[in-house]
């Protein structure tokens, strides 16, 4: 079978790669398009991938209808001269829009609740949505939900083995105490209107985990004079590996808390915007600490951060706590191989399932 793949963010490298991969072991032929968003095309690179580039990525308003056109023209010259039996997305208008012309399917997956402008422009020309069970809105007839996490495809045991040599390129030990920060650019269509950490909040953040343990920043925004020296410095490829040593992850990016969780680190999500995911990692498995709340979340994210750091035991309380959500989540990505390669059959048979149910 012939398969196109399209990645619209960095993030979606990893959720595919080792699909890909399995895929490509099962004798599919691959073609990955990416949009050149961010660090993207550097992820595919580092993982030796070959690709073609849809199209850059627009930020206002005016240019993300004109990129809308651009990207779906260009997708359909590929598309065209691949020929591909089926599309796999992220909910992406693109591969929505060029599957229906070409009528194929379009099977894309989704963790955002709140990324409607993309799912009204998608979700029509898509023949199925996959969403995790934790994942709070009905989709529809297109909608099948698996118990499992996106950050499970690329982070789980079965993918996933850390790294410790990112601590030495860092000067780090695996006895040090450190925190990765992480803060957004804010310009996704879902982010409108939403907020995380003000710059004094920031700054006092830095000085109060200071006192305590060593600071490293991420940040999708180019960082002022204050935070460059805790800008992190190693290749993209390597940051789970770091995450998976640190102390705590405290920031605004919601993949990033989630990935902090599924490795059994600490993470603390400073955001107005809720996501069905971390509200479970929360509520059931204590793994994240959720603060939503405009006028209360700086404050209380700083002061949880500070008595956290106190508890000498929170590694290992948190390693507990994620050997309990690994052992009632699936491998994200045998279940998308599987999905794949089997449909439509497989989705019969979860429409078949479900109904019983």
């Amino acid at each position: 079978m012939k398969i196109l793949v399209e990645i619209g963010h960095p993030g979606h490298v990893h959720h595919f790669k080792n699909m890909i991969w399995e895929l490509e072991k099962d004798g599919h032929e691959i073609k990955i398009v990416s949009v050149d968003k961010d660090i993207a095309l550097n992820l595919l690179d580092a993982y030796g991938f070959s690709y073609e580039k849809l199209e850059k990525n627009y930020k206002s308003l005016a240019g993300k209808l004109f990129g809308l056109i651009v990207k779906d023209v260009r997708l359909l010259k590929i598309a065209k001269k691949f020929k591909p039996d089926m599309f796999i997305s992220r909910v992406s208008p693109h591969s929505a829009h060029v599957s229906r012309l070409l009528h194929k399917p379009h099977i894309s997956f989704n963790d955002t609740e709140h990324a409607k402008f993309s799912d009204m422009l998608a979700i029509p020309f898509t023949d199925v949505i996959c969403t995790s069970t934790s994942f709070k809105r009905d989709l529809g007839i297109k909608q099948v939900r698996s118990d499992g996490y996106t950050e499970l495809a690329y982070l789980h045991p079965n993918y996933f083995t850390p790294n410790p040599v990112v601590l030495d390129e860092l000067g780090l030990s695996k006895e040090d105490t450190f925190m990765i920060l992480r803060f957004v650019s804010w310009e996704a269509s879902h982010d409108v209107g939403q907020c995380g950490f003000d710059l004094q909040t920031k700054k006092e953040l830095v000085k109060e985990i200071e006192k305590r343990a060593q600071v490293f920043i991420t940040s999708e925004k180019t960082l002022t004079n204050d935070f460059e020296k805790y800008k992190i410095t190693i290749p993209p490829e390597k940051i789970h590996d770091l995450l998976y040593y640190a102390t705590m992850y405290i920031g605004e990016g919601a993949t990033m808390a989630s990935e902090a969780a599924v490795l059994g680190t600490p993470a603390i999500y400073v955001n107005t915007l809720r996501l069905g995911y971390l509200d479970e990692q929360e509520e059931k498995y204590g793994l994240v600490y959720n603060f939503t709340n405009p006028e209360t979340a700086q404050k209380n994210a700083v002061a949880k951060a500070v008595k956290l750091l106190e508890d000498e035991n929170l590694k290992k309380k948190w390693q507990r706590k994620k050997e309990k959500l690994l052992s009632e989540k699936i491998d994200v990505t045998k279940f998308m191989t599987d999905f794949i390669e089997n449909y439509p059959e497989s989705f019969n048979e979860w429409k078949a399932n479900n109904a019983r149910e």
